[in-house]
């Protein structure tokens, strides 16, 4: 209440009018008056039993007053919200009028005992899977076995409700996460990517590659391991940022903007927050990736370490190569890649063999399933 009514104070003196109430506490109001409504009901209950104490406790009409009623649904829209919320407070946090408000006008209020916006935002979700908790102590402690067989049912329906919400919210980050992907990879044309391919100006337009531009879209794919390598290339050491998805590695060049997410010029840029600090810095200094080369099909990918006899004769330090083979088994592309650490270099072994592992297994099962026919029957 702190953070959001002075919000709103602010507001009504016109001071951060672009900031959005919904995008940063959702409907938390909504959710601490059903909260408080549903406690001072049930403390209410024990308090009249504590007095009558011949009375049997009635929780169920309370229990199902609530928890089939708004209870869990307000919860779930709140925490839908917070990853969101998350990301648009991380980006407002970089401007300069709502860090005062932040730090002067909300964190030194002693009623927030010295907590900050982002560990108040998340105190929801703590609730919400302590509420099976509380249900499951009730039923431990209740005596009519009608009123256990409900109460169980009701708690293993808010653990279920609980569990899909997990899924929701995972899906959602992806969803966020690939979007900015999609925003901050850049996939050059065939022609510019190799100056082997001439293109006549007139033909360009009709023999455009957007739909490269969508191979981020899907919102099933998964991003596994990320992070900058240097890629040694014959004449010069090249900066690299390296994708690892669940059926694919992307290289790509990082390249450098001097305008910076946040200022004058370009406006406040959201950052996804899921996206590790190394590439959200470089986000926020207005940098981007060039796609070097094709995606990699994971079927397709070769991957050998380079012996410690060629560090010290060729100068290479954590090296490994990754060979890019088509569908004749013949290479088409290789990379020699360097870590920045010997440790750094094992876990992305580690990660894009298991990656391998994973996505071989799961396309042999699906051709099992597809030539899998029925057994021939006795009579033909």
């Amino acid at each position: 209440k702190v953070f959001m009514n002075t919000l709103k104070y602010l507001q009504c003196n016109e001071f951060l009018l672009d900031v959005d109430l919904w995008r940063l506490f959702a409907n938390l109001e909504e959710l601490s008056k059903i909260s408080l409504s549903f406690l001072k009901t049930f403390f209410e209950t024990v308090k009249e039993h504590v007095s009558k104490s011949d009375s049997p406790v009635d929780f169920s009409s309370i229990l199902r007053k609530f928890f089939q009623g708004d209870l869990c649904q307000t919860h779930q829209i709140y925490c839908l919200n917070y990853t969101s919320a998350v990301f648009y407070l991380e980006n407002l946090r970089q401007r300069e009028d709502f860090g005062i408000y932040l730090k002067q006008w909300c964190e030194q209020n002693e009623e927030c005992k010295r907590l900050h916006l982002p560990e108040l935002l998340v105190a929801p979700l703590h609730r919400l899977t302590r509420y099976p908790l509380l249900l499951n102590n009730i039923w431990k402690r209740s005596t009519d076995e009608t009123e256990k067989g409900f109460i169980w049912s009701l708690k293993e329906k808010v653990e279920k409700s609980i569990r899909d919400l997990e899924g929701k919210v995972k899906w959602l980050d992806n969803f966020q996460k690939f979007r900015q992907l999609q925003e901050v990879i850049i996939w050059p044309q065939v022609w510019d990517r190799d100056k082997r391919f001439f293109v006549p100006e007139c033909l360009k337009q009709s023999l455009r590659e957007n739909s490269s531009e969508n191979v981020l879209s899907s919102a099933n794919r998964l991003l596994l391991h990320e992070g900058r390598l240097t890629l040694a290339e014959s004449t010069r050491l090249l900066d690299v940022y390296l994708f690892l998805f669940d059926d694919f590695l992307l290289i790509t060049k990082i390249k450098r903007n001097k305008k910076k997410y946040g200022g004058s010029d370009t406006g406040l840029i959201p950052v996804c927050p899921s996206l590790t600090p190394e590439l959200q810095s470089f986000i926020r200094e207005g940098g981007f990736c060039t796609v070097l080369d094709q995606p990699i099909p994971l079927d397709r990918l070769t991957l050998k370490n380079v012996d410690p006899i060629h560090v010290t004769v060729f100068s290479l330090r954590n090296a490994f190569l990754i060979q890019h083979e088509n569908r004749y088994r013949q290479c088409i592309a290789v990379f020699l890649l360097q870590a920045q650490s010997e440790t750094a270099k094992k876990i992305w072994i580690s990660q894009i063999e298991m990656a391998i592992s994973n996505y071989t297994t799961q396309h042999e099962t699906k051709k099992s399933i597809a030539f899998c026919f029925p057994a021939e029957s006795s009579e033909i």
